[in-house]
């Protein structure tokens, strides 16, 4: 996985907001009808309507959380379903905790 592509999703607070709200879907998107967001994600659109941005900027913020690996996303029908992706999370936070020990074990 691209690290720089991982970075520049986490330094922005929309795309922190979304994992922060994918990470209890059921607890934010309760509500979505048509489909399960636990199993199956969350719309696209009531990610969008969560943050008040416009649709074209949520799909923004999605897609470099999709390139770095942070989210999974799923078509069905005319709509598009996210999902965080745990293990990427993971990964990530561990080789970002590592880097940090490293820094600073060289100083």
């Amino acid at each position: 996985m691209d690290r720089s592509t991982q970075i520049k999703a986490m330094a922005s607070e929309p795309r922190l907001k979304i994992l922060r709200l994918l990470a209890e879907p059921e607890k934010h998107f309760g509500k979505q009808w048509s489909a399960d967001p636990v199993k199956f994600g969350v719309c696209m659109t009531m990610i969008a309507d969560a943050l008040s941005i416009a649709q074209p900027t949520a799909s923004r913020h999605l897609d470099i959380l999709r390139q770095a690996g942070f989210i999974k996303v799923q078509k069905h029908l005319k709509w598009s379903y996210c999902q965080r992706d745990e293990h990427a999370i993971g990964d990530y936070l561990a080789w970002l905790a590592q880097e940090l020990f490293v820094t600073s074990a060289i100083r």
